[in-house]
């Protein structure tokens, strides 16, 4: 549980990048040109027209998405903290006599977003961390946040993060001790193949890690007790016997016995699109021969190939063959026709402006007379899933599935998708917890305001989770 020793945190500091005197625009900067041309290279080896229209920018936008991803490479956690030390009288070098500021301060439920140094991936992470002053002085509780931060925003392991976030702010602020606990979501995307087939698929890895020093570098101090305790106040449930070091085993799914890339079938992977990966993490201020990265590209273009161009026919399998007589589901036009509907089909994409994953659920509704065998889930989980499973954007995905769905079942259909964007935590505004509902109505759903209601009324009333 010790944080990380203060050679290494010296040189971390130090180790700081520094722009030329020649001031470049982001676009003219050679690091955002080579990220563009290997997005370019990743893109044609998906089979995709990098010059097609939605696609002609991505390059340019993946590779802002990354640098602003990564930027902690190019800060300095020594700057953050050194200015942001204040005087506090009543606080003396001996734990617990800290006056009115009390002997331990926790900022709890930090939002930080990072990526994985085995596939690339993004992951999300609650960050808490606690501290006992010394010295008669605070440190700015702003800056916890950004010192996390700018560990977060390097490829990283989540037992990683929390020793270097640990000790820099143990070297920085002196106190008697610091405290760190880390909740981590790694996004588990299902291999193509079993998609279609598993309903049950765990969409996500959890992990639970811990770093201490100083007064907090012995497990069982009551110091730890006191920090956990004052985390279960506000509902966060950490056991500390939960916690465990994501380095004795890999936590990532694509280092995982069912995930891994066997030795032999790293050959088998486009090698240019391998040097392509290995071109962005030397963009980004990373070695791609440090050992915990030398397969990170060949992993990364594993899972990226799930994304590649297919023909629909193909990858349902036969079930188009067995479609629905349309005659049989609307019947002679006299009888009634009640809804029926397939609500929360997982669905698992990639954001074709970002080339970052968006994942939620799909709900599906349509009209058939009564005494019409409801259409099999699997035929429509299938079709949800081949047109995840590509370059996407949600609005698209959205049409494509209802119009699918209405070539097969003759017309009145509704289709909403609420997903959650990765995109949306990993730039820009880095909105945690957001989500996107898109909708699509034909036939009868477009003109009958009371039977797209019913519909409406119909999906279960729990946010999109990214769980």
């Amino acid at each position: 549980m010790g944080a990380l020793d203060e050679g290494h945190f010296c040189s971390e500091l130090e180790n700081g990048v520094k722009l030329g005197c020649i001031e470049l625009s982001f676009e003219e900067e050679p690091e955002t040109i080579a990220i563009e041309d290997a997005v370019k290279v990743l893109m044609q080896g998906l089979g995709e027209d990098v010059n097609r229209e939605g696609l002609k920018k991505t390059p340019l936008r993946v590779a802002k998405a990354l640098r602003e991803g990564t930027r902690g490479y190019r800060q300095k956690a020594k700057d953050i903290v050194q200015g942001a030390l204040f005087p506090e009288s009543g606080l003396d070098n001996t734990v617990g006599h800290a006056g009115g500021a009390g002997g331990l301060v926790v900022v709890r439920d930090l939002d930080l977003f990072s990526y994985c140094e085995s596939c690339m991936l993004p992951f999300q992470v609650k960050c808490h961390v606690g501290y006992v002053p010394s010295g008669q002085r605070v440190v700015g509780l702003s800056k916890l946040s950004r010192v996390a931060d700018v560990f977060a925003k390097r490829l990283q392991e989540p037992q990683h993060l929390a020793d270097e976030v640990c000790s820099a702010l143990q070297h920085g602020i002196k106190p008697a001790g610091v405290a760190v606990v880390l909740q981590c979501l790694h996004i588990h995307f299902p291999k193509v193949e079993s998609a279609f087939l598993d309903s049950n698929h765990q969409g996500w890895v959890e992990l639970l890690v811990s770093s201490g020093s100083g007064v907090f570098e012995n497990e069982n101090a009551n110091l730890w007790a006191d920090f956990l305790n004052l985390l279960r106040f506000r509902g966060i449930n950490v056991e500390k016997n939960r916690m465990r070091d994501s380095s004795d085993q890999h936590w990532c799914p694509s280092r995982s016995p069912s995930g891994a890339i066997a030795a032999s079938k790293i050959e088998s992977v486009n090698q240019g699109m391998v040097t392509a990966v290995a071109s962005i993490l030397r963009s980004l201020g990373e070695d791609p021969l440090r050992k915990e990265l030398v397969g990170t590209p060949a992993r990364f273009v594993k899972w990226l190939m799930n994304f590649q161009t297919t023909n629909l026919d193909m990858k349902l399998n036969g079930f188009v063959s067995d479609t629905v007589d349309p005659l049989k589901l609307n019947g002679d036009g006299c009888k009634e026709k009640k809804i029926h509907s397939e609500l929360n089909l997982s669905f698992w994409s990639q954001c074709e402006h970002h080339l970052l994953p968006f994942y939620g659920v799909v709900h599906i509704g349509y009209l058939c007379t009564e005494g019409f065998n409801p259409v099999a889930k699997s035929l429509l989980q299938s079709i949800v899933c081949f047109y995840g499973f590509k370059l996407q954007v949600q609005e698209r995905l959205t049409r494509q599935i209802a119009e699918t769905i209405s070539s097969l079942l003759g017309g009145d259909v509704i289709v909403v998708v609420e997903a959650n964007h990765t995109c949306m935590i990993s730039r820009g505004i880095e909105k945690f917890g957001s989500s996107t509902a898109t909708i699509a109505v034909l036939g009868r759903f477009s003109t009958d305001p009371a039977a797209r209601a019913k519909f409406l009324q119909s999906i279960p009333n729990t946010a999109v989770s990214g769980r």
